[in-house]
């Protein structure tokens, strides 16, 4: 298999569970600020090419902040990382406690100070922007894709390497528009080869809408290059089939079988391990991780060798750099300061992914009743190390109080500000 980069540390190696023993790739070019990539729950429209409007309320809060350099510095020295599924939404619908947890630290406080926060999620199988616009409508506050990483997002670094390449799961085709977004070049999906060759999966029912929607092509002359798991397989059975007919083919030609399956195997990735996520259903549903551990163990009773795979998402370490990188740059969005907070808390609600990897990344973490978690004072094996909270706003405020001081207040008072600083006069001074 093609090495991707020079093997990291051990104390890198200590939070993966990749078999290839490398650092994976993650995009490296500077993250630019667009305005247009923020989205407000009210939809109301971004002024294009032109600055925004500043605010009479942010004007009064740099006038606070000038006179309270101690905390400021505190306060931008710090920073959250959310799950979302279980920690501040069920599925679509909304965790009450969410939404206030997002109005504090857009602004919400005494202050008057965006404290840097970002969401990474496992959850996956549509392009960031349309999620990031879904997100914002449950949670009724304005979120950038500048601020938002799911489990394939990293994955984007993988289109230099490969050129045709199977993408899998997902609803539809989303999936193949996402991998499209990302620079890949030639993305097959389980729908063009059945289409192609239904006994290939002799059981598919194919209606003629996926037929008349699949690119098929006789794909006995095509080396697909890497297997790339996206987002949940809609169709166990013949996404397995077809992974399991490349994983044994001579280079990624299908209607072969390698002499040498080691040598002649392709790559196969998957963008997240969970086993289970929280749904609207009363208990935790299967998850990407069941479909890969069904193929890997698939796969050893048909060769008798172990499935070299790479996983992304949580609790992997390519994931946590790449959170890194994308916390300092939006620390420079909205405080135009590029570097990377010293305090970071992960709040999660699964401690085998949001958890377990915040703990080895050496960031604090905060482990949450609202979703996977409902043991008792702590996990016993994977232990949150800033504690168990309620909800995600008890977390975040204990969090806050500990940085800030105890005194800290979560609402912003235009009482405490001089009117004349409120547009009646052109000065003015704080109370």
């Amino acid at each position: 298999m093609h090495q991707l980069s020079l093997s990291p540390s051990q104390r890198d190696r200590r939070g993966s569970r990749n078999s290839f023993g490398a650092s994976l790739p993650i995009p490296r070019s500077k993250r630019q600020s667009r305005l247009s990539s923020v989205h407000h729950a009210d939809g109301r429209p971004q002024r294009p090419g032109m600055p925004p409007i500043q605010p009479t309320r942010e004007i009064l809060a740099a006038q606070v902040q000038d006179l309270s350099g101690e905390k400021v510095r505190a306060a931008k020295n710090m920073a959250f990382v959310f799950d979302i599924d279980g920690v501040l939404v069920h599925g679509d619908r909304l965790i009450p406690e969410g939404q206030r947890t997002l109005e504090i630290l857009n602004g919400d406080n005494e202050l008057g100070i965006k404290i840097p926060h970002i969401f990474l999620t496992n959850g996956s199988g549509k392009p960031e922007q349309a999620r990031v616009e879904q997100l914002s409508k449950i949670l009724h506050q304005p979120i950038s894709t500048e601020q938002f990483i799911q489990s394939h997002t990293p994955m984007s670094a993988l289109a230099e390497y490969y050129n045709t390449v199977l993408v899998v799961g997902g609803e539809g085709y989303r999936c193949r528009e996402v991998a499209k977004k990302y620079g890949f070049k030639d993305i097959v999906v389980p729908n063009d080869i059945v289409a192609w060759d239904p006994t290939i999966a002799p059981y598919r029912v194919f209606t003629p809408e996926e037929r008349a929607t699949s690119r098929p092509r006789d794909f006995s002359k095509i080396n697909i290059e890497a297997i790339m798991v996206f987002s949940d397989s809609r169709d166990y059975a013949t996404d397995m089939q077809i992974i399991m007919d490349l994983l044994q083919s001579e280079n990624g030609r299908l209607w072969t079988r390698a002499k040498d399956p080691i040598s002649q195997r392709i790559p196969i990735y998957f963008s997240q391990g969970d086993l289970l996520c929280p749904t609207e259903h009363p208990y935790p549903r299967m998850s990407q991780g069941a479909f890969r551990i069904g193929l890997e163990a698939m796969y050893k009773a048909l060769t008798g060798e172990d499935l070299e795979r790479v996983v992304y998402g949580k609790p992997e370490l390519a994931t946590y750099k790449y959170a890194d990188e994308v916390i300092a740059s939006w620390m420079e969005t909205i405080h135009n300061e590029e570097k990377l907070p010293q305090n970071i808390y992960m709040i999660g609600d699964n401690p085998a992914s949001d958890i377990i990897g915040g703990n080895q990344y050496g960031w604090n973490t905060c482990l949450v009743r609202t979703g996977v978690f409902q043991g008792g004072d702590n996990d016993e094996n994977n232990p949150a190390n800033f504690g168990v909270f309620k909800n995600v706003l008890e977390a975040i405020q204990t969090a806050i109080k500990k940085e800030l001081g105890d005194e800290f207040v979560f609402k912003w008072e235009d009482a405490k500000v001089n009117p004349l600083l409120q547009g009646k006069e052109s000065s003015g001074a704080i109370e």
